[in-house]
């Protein structure tokens, strides 16, 4: 499962340009969105990494 992870902040920046577009605004207007996306990405990378160190696995 750990080897698909990079598919949420794929599949979360593709739905938010897509509610981008639906809603006539551009990638600048969207560009706080992007950046929250990749804050919460890492956040779950931070969390599975540390998990993962703890099991020893």
């Amino acid at each position: 499962m750990t080897r698909f992870l990079f598919l949420i902040p794929l599949l979360l920046s593709v739905i938010w340009l897509i509610y981008l577009r639906i809603n006539g605004w551009s990638l600048k207007q969207g560009l706080k969105g992007f950046i929250y996306i990749a804050i919460f990405s890492g956040f779950i990378a931070v969390i599975y990494s540390l998990l993962l160190w703890l099991t020893g696995r």
